[in-house]
């Protein structure tokens, strides 16, 4: 079997109960659809981790899936509280919730350390912070060079990491653009790589604009074709986020069946993420997709 396969497959050969699962994305290109394809495998006893959980991970939290979330900060973006993981750290519902802390420039620290494969990496400006006495992944070293004391963070290895983004070829070659992340930290740092992309281009559109490239295809296990996987956050150049969704989600979250309601009609009960958009609806889709706007072509040159 090559690469390229259904989410359905990725999530079935590449995620594991009890498995570090990283979901990426920094405000667009956030993979709900994996996120959803998990609930729907109803896996057990994952240690999530994302530098921002948003919705996408209390969704998963509320159904069950995991029992420990690291991160470095924590929110439904300009809306408020993530309501399911309170009721996880607070009431241990459904599941205990266990929390590990970071600052975003800790935590990306300790990807990267992680991906090229050193023992730590300075992080002292958690020196200044009450971290350290929360997190056991903080500690203090010397600067062999002035002999002063540094705090460092401790390498982050990631079982899988799942990375959506606007186009792939079948090798899983991923190409970015506006607004990236951590996509390339997490990518390398992980044991095995889902890569789904809004499109699946061949390998010479890719090898065409070789700056966009931030997944090398050498370290990908699954590439997902997957129109759509990251709504309700947004695609750039394909669709826009969908606001009204993240109001919504605070209203459906504060309340227990309502939540398990929405698992259940939009999770549960749909199959896959083809379902998911003729649920949607056309007028949605059409509300949401991003007009054309092109930028001026590069000129790489060429000696032929």
């Amino acid at each position: 079997m090559g690469k390229l396969v259904s989410m359905n497959t990725a999530i079935s050969k590449n995620v594991n109960d009890g498995d570090s699962v990283y979901i990426t994305g920094f405000t667009h290109l956030i993979d709900f659809s994996a996120g959803h394809e998990i609930i729907r495998q109803r896996k057990k006893n994952l240690k999530l981790v994302r530098m921002t959980p948003d919705i996408i991970y209390d969704q998963m939290i509320a159904a069950g899936v995991a029992s420990g979330l690291s991160f470095s900060y924590l929110g439904n973006p300009g809306v408020g509280s993530l309501h399911c993981i309170r009721r996880g750290v607070e009431k241990k519902y459904p599941n205990a919730l266990e929390i590990e802390e970071y600052t975003h420039g800790s935590l990306i620290s300790a990807l990267f350390a992680g991906g090229a494969g050193i023992p730590f990496f300075p992080a002292e400006a958690v020196s200044h912070s009450d971290l350290p006495q929360r997190n056991k992944n903080f500690s203090i070293t010397r600067d062999p060079f002035t002999n002063k004391e540094v705090m460092v963070v401790r390498p982050l290895h990631i079982d899988v990491g799942i990375i959506h983004v606007q186009r792939a070829d079948e090798e899983g070659n991923a190409q970015i653009w506006g607004i990236t992340g951590e996509q390339k930290e997490v990518a390398f740092t992980s044991k095995r790589v889902i890569v789904s992309a809004e499109e699946i281009v061949d390998s010479e559109v890719i090898k065409g604009d070789p700056n966009r490239t931030i997944i090398p295809g050498f370290i990908v296990s699954s590439v997902v074709r997957d129109p759509w996987g990251a709504h309700p956050s947004y695609a750039q150049g394909f669709y826009d986020r969908d606001n009204d969704f993240y109001l919504r989600w605070d209203k459906i979250s504060r309340s227990i069946p309502d939540t398990e309601k929405y698992l259940e009609d939009w999770v549960y009960g749909l199959n896959d993420r083809e379902e998911y958009m003729k649920k949607l609806g056309t007028e949605k889709l059409s509300s949401l997709r991003m007009k054309e706007k092109l930028v001026p072509p590069l000129n790489y040159g060429s000696v032929t």
